[in-house]
């Protein structure tokens, strides 16, 4: 069991229940979990362990592993493209579908390798991936981004998704039957769900965008979700159109049809969120439903902002952010995530608006509550070794080095992050990767991308002029 420890830190932010700040401390991890916080700790602990990794953490300040509530890894293939420039979702979601048609293992794997490389690299070590079109008979997409996300060290928690039915968005080529989905996610979750602490994968399951599915295939999900015990995950009220869709066909908003079908409880959490009244707040609440608040993502589409202060303050924990697909946040990047969350609040709310320290707590242990786990998300002994070492001692954060929450969320970026740690492994090193050849990968994704783009260009005229 390998022993590591951070010696020395400016400052240790736990994020734990009472939020706990240490001054001038050691962190030591030994194996995949921390063992212990506190000073002089190497003196202390001599006649009792042998200290294999000292890190030098003077200068620099500790937090927890940030969490990824929500995400589409692939999309980041097909990002900064002129054909969805300025649309909002239900025509930005039309070009997708084109581009949907022709996604492989090859897509998969390239698109974890740039997007969770890039939430790595910006203090990421858990994250979701909500994978929901999946064109018939290409087998094992989900399989090649667990393979990836292991590649490169990430906690992470694919979601299997589907389509039931089709639309004027949806095309056949993506449509699954129920059989056809509930065989391949059991399938999934008897081959990678590993349910024990500190697990790097668990698998769930989920509608992307329920009232669009058949009740036949929403009720099968939830009842394999009892059968097997796992999370489920999907979209809730993210545009005003699908609140209109649901009102008209079945005579109730949003939050109430998923109450309805049973898909509200501490087994769900969904992303979005922003079209809720004060009911629906209420009902998630109650229903301890989890939330993952996508702020760059419902700017880029004009969706609209997330109540998260009315959602907290309804007594909300589970709660977290996501960096969304980056065909439309455009990367996949948390410290980003962090600040445009508290100044889209800030504009949104005003004075209600949560300060800084909670939404570091939506990226960490709020976060963690909504995937469910209970052994990441804060620093403390007996948790898992997932931390994100910050260096704020450099020039671009000068005269700003104040409260470290403050200066990490206000005015804090990727510059800051210099070493990420996932389950007691070293996954980043000032600001690299150390599990993969970068340049290696870089080469890939590009060469997948041009040929996914190219292929797409046949149907979607406006992608020409983004390939050539």
């Amino acid at each position: 069991m390998k022993n590591v420890i951070f010696k020395n830190a400016d400052w240790i932010i736990t994020m734990d229940g009472d939020r706990t700040r240490y001054r001038n401390c050691d962190l030591l991890v030994s194996g995949q979990e921390i063992r212990e916080i506190g000073t002089n700790l190497e003196e202390k602990l001599k006649d009792e362990i042998t200290i294999d990794l000292t890190i030098d953490a003077s200068g620099k300040i500790l937090v927890p592993g940030f969490v990824n509530t929500h995400h589409h890894t692939w999309q980041a293939l097909f990002r900064n493209i002129k054909a969805t420039q300025g649309l909002q979702l239900e025509p930005w979601l039309k070009v997708m579908y084109e581009i949907y048609k022709d996604l492989s293992q090859d897509v998969a794997r390239a698109g974890v390798y740039a997007s969770l490389g890039d939430c790595l690299k910006t203090g990421c070590t858990t994250s979701n991936d909500l994978w929901y079109p999946h064109p018939v008979g290409v087998p094992q997409l989900v399989d090649a981004e667990i393979e990836a996300a292991k590649e490169i060290g990430i906690r992470f928690h694919p979601v299997r998704a589907y389509h039931s039915v089709t639309s004027d968005i949806v095309p056949p080529e993506v449509v699954d039957t129920t059989e056809g989905f509930m065989e391949d996610a059991e399938r999934l979750v008897k081959k990678y769900h590993d349910r024990s602490r500190f697990s790097m994968c668990q698998v769930g399951i989920g509608p992307s965008i329920a009232q669009y599915d058949t009740q036949e295939i929403i009720q099968a999900t939830v009842d394999l979700a009892e059968k097997l015990d796992i999370m489920v995950h999907g979209h809730l009220a993210e545009s005003k159109f699908e609140v209109e869709y649901t009102i008209e066909k079945f005579g109730c908003r949003p939050a109430e049809w998923f109450r309805r079908n049973n898909l509200l409880g501490s087994r769900f959490y969904y992303a979005h969120c922003i079209h809720l009244n004060d009911e629906d707040i209420a009902l998630i609440a109650q229903t301890n439903t989890g939330v993952a608040s996508c702020p760059i993502s419902n700017m880029y589409l004009s969706s609209g902002s997330c109540r998260v202060p009315d959602l907290m303050n309804a007594g909300v924990k589970r709660i977290g952010l996501g960096v969304d697909g980056a065909a439309s946040s455009n990367s996949s990047n948390m410290m980003e995530e962090m600040r445009c969350s508290y100044l889209l609040n800030r504009l949104s709310w005003g004075d209600n608006a949560p300060n800084p320290e909670d939404i570091l707590y939506m990226a960490t242990a709020g976060g963690a509550k909504a995937l469910g786990r209970d052994d990441i998300g804060y620093l403390s002994p007996g948790m898992a070794a997932d931390i994100t070492m910050i260096d704020w001692k450099q020039l671009q954060y000068a005269g700003g080095n104040n409260d470290p929450v403050d200066c990490i969320v206000t005015s804090g970026d990727a510059r800051m992050i210099d070493t990420v740690m996932v389950n007691g492994n070293i996954v980043v090193k000032h600001g690299k990767l150390t599990m993969v050849d970068e340049d290696k990968k870089r080469d890939y994704v590009n060469e997948v991308g041009k040929a996914l783009l190219k292929k797409a260009s046949v149907r979607i005229e406006g992608l020409k002029e983004d390939i050539e």
